[in-house]
Parts: structure tokens; sequence; C-alpha cells
């Protein structure tokens, strides 16, 4: 009787053991499966905040389909104490684990309401946009330029927020001294700079910030990035081209930056700069001249004089023979390439064409018959604006 009451209940264990490993291997593939969410959203976790608070929220917002299984699957895999504050953008049909994922790594948001700086050549303008998940593309909410319009009172609203975004775009040939006196003018940023970087030292591109991130760190970071970049770059350089350093490298980009108006024409400018070091010719080109007179502080603001392009100053290309002894601007990667590996091309000159780029000659008589053209279209449009 013993012996037939212990098998019953081993057979007994042994079903209970398969159906539990059943019910988990289920809830696994329920947690890994594809989710009901019909439209991507943004959702916010609040500080302070828990699992089982969010995943009560995920439910009635129609994210997950279980609460529980949500919660389970967030222990297993020993995340439970990795939940971020922040507001994250929710895929359609995302499954619990990636929303566990991505609730949990980093903490950085990834939708919700951003502010940028976009420190240009010309300005510094702020821009605050918000991510509409249904598009996964930001609306613009408000924008306005520092030091010439009020800061809106949105602005001051979302600075206040605990899940606002920050960025710094930094665009391609503004001057080592530009960024740093847009920086100051963050009032996102602490910190003082002791020391102006170097001319081309800083390399353009986006920089995520949190309030209160240290100016002079952020500095660093924007020259060990073009460091990368140069290095690279200059690794991986046409031998043919006549550089001797990196350093050559990165002026030479600086100058093909601030002379490219399209982006399309990089390589035929560098092209043509390369043309004319080889055959010993003056760069001439006016940007250089304008450095010698600002010296990259702020922006000439009119057309260069004769005298001017006379003067003598270590960067006017009209007057020195060869590159200028120091980049004139921070250039961007694909000028860096550019200047490295240009294309084949006879190119020595160019000239503006009226409609932002350039047209290019390869002899004088070419060349004189564009600038002809050009000073055609420039006194059409005197005439039109009188």
């Amino acid at each position: 009787m013993w012996r037939h009451i212990a098998s019953n209940a081993i057979s007994f264990l042994i079903v209970a053991l398969f159906l539990m490993g059943g019910v988990v291997l289920w809830g696994r593939g329920q947690y890994a499966a594809e989710g009901p969410l019909d439209t991507a959203m943004c959702f916010q976790v609040e500080r302070g905040s828990n699992f089982g608070r969010v995943s009560r929220a995920l439910e009635q917002q129609g994210a997950i389909s279980s609460g529980s299984i949500f919660r389970m699957g967030a222990n297993y895999q020993d995340k439970i104490s990795q939940l971020k504050a922040g507001s994250f953008l929710i895929d359609t049909g995302a499954s619990m684990e990636e929303i566990v994922d991505t609730i949990t790594r980093g903490g950085a948001s990834t939708c919700g309401t951003e502010v940028v700086y976009r420190i240009g050549v010309n300005r510094l303008r702020v821009q605050v946009r918000e991510l509409d998940p249904s598009t996964n593309a930001f609306v613009e909410r408000a924008e306005y330029d520092v030091g010439q319009d009020d800061a809106p009172e949105i602005y001051a609203k979302v600075r206040g927020e605990a899940d606002t975004r920050y960025r710094i775009a930094l665009a391609e040939g503004v001057t080592s001294w530009q960024v740093v006196e847009s920086l100051k003018a963050m009032d996102v940023l602490e910190g003082d700079v002791a020391e102006l970087p170097a001319e081309g030292a800083l390399a353009p591109d986006s920089y995520e910030v949190r309030p209160g991130d240290d100016r002079a760190s952020l500095l660093t970071k924007m020259e060990e990035s073009q460091l990368q970049r140069v290095s690279s770059v200059w690794a991986n350089r046409d031998d043919a081209v006549p550089l001797g350093s990196p350093e050559e490298l990165l002026t030479l980009a600086s100058i093909i930056e601030k002379e490219t108006g399209l982006a399309e024409e990089r390589g035929t400018v560098a092209a043509v700069f390369v043309n004319r070091l080889n055959r010993g010719m003056k760069l001439q080109t006016d940007p250089t001249v304008i450095y010698g007179v600002t010296q990259g502080q702020g922006v000439l603001g009119r057309g260069l004089r004769r005298s001017e392009l006379r003067r003598a100053t270590p960067w006017n290309t009209y007057v020195i023979d060869g590159l200028p002894p120091t980049p004139i601007a921070n250039p961007g990667l694909a000028s860096l390439e550019a200047a490295a590996n240009p294309p084949e091309s006879d190119f020595i000159f160019f000239v503006a064409d009226g409609t932002g780029g350039h047209a290019f000659a390869a002899t004088l008589e070419e060349h004189n018959a564009n600038v002809a053209n050009w000073r055609r279209i420039e006194a059409e449009r005197a005439n039109s604006n009188n």
C-alpha cells in the first residue's frame, strides 16, 4: 500500500514539475514575444518609481500583456534594481524583454523634450523640440538666438524638468574662440575655461551633455575626438598629397571647410588647393585673409578691402607661400578626408557662380571668363537692390 502511495506521489511530482517547466517556458516565450503596442509611445519613468508601478502603467497603456510576467522577467534578468528615471521611446510591438532593456540601460532618455544648442559661424541658436513617437521625428516647440532674442518661457519650463535632454551641435568651420564663447553663454554648463583650445583642435559633432557638466571637460572631449579623426585620416592619406604632417592636414582641411559652399564640391575644392601646392602657386584664398584680420574672434561682417588683401599676416595666402602656420577654423571629418584624398583634377582656379557653389577652371583664360560672369551677376544683383 505504502509503495503504491509513494509511486503515485512521485508520479504527481513529475507531472507537476513537467507542468511547471511548461509554464516557465511559456512565460519566457511571452516575455520575449512581440508586444501588443500598435503605436510607438514615449513612456516616462518618474524618479523614485519601481517595477511594480512601471508594470501597471505599461499594462494600462497597452504596451505589455502581463505585468506579472514583465516583473518576473526583469527579476530573472537581475534588472529590478537597475530601473532608470527618464522618458523612453517604446517602439511598436516591442517585447517585454526589449522594454525592460530600454528602461534599465544607461539612464539616458530616448524621447521627450530635447534642448539643442547649435553653435554656428554667425550665431548660437537654441532649439526646444519634442520627439513625436508616432513618426520618430522631432517637432520644434521654440527657437531663439542667444544674445539677440529673449529666451521663451518654454525654455525655462523644460530646464526645470528632470527628464529634459541636452545636446550641443558644433557646426563645421567655427573657430575655437566662437566655441568657447558659445559654451560660456550656455546656462546648462558650469566651470571656467582657463585656456583657449588651439585652432582646429575641436571636432565638429553632436555632444550629449547634462546640467552641471564642466565646460573644460567638454572641450577636452572635443579635442580628443578631433585628434582621433586626424590620426585616422592621416594614416589613410594619399602619399602623393604634398602634406608633411597631421598639422598641415588639419590646416588644409580648415581652408577647404571655409571655402566649400556646397558639400558636393568639397573634393574639387581640395583638388584645386593640392594642385596649387604641387605647382608652387600661392593658395590665394579669402578666408585666410579674413582670419588674419579677425584672428578667429567673431565674424568680419563686410567685404575684404584691397589693403587687407595686400597686408602681410601669417595667414594671408595672397602674400605667403604654401600653407598658413595654423588652421583657420575647426574642420569636419569630410574636409579632413578631402584634404587627405582629393580626386584627380586639372583645376587650379575657382570663383563663385551665383548659386552658392563655384565655377572651376584649369586655365587662366577659362577662369577669367568665369570671373567676368560672376562680376556680371554681382552687378545685376546690385541694380535689382537699388
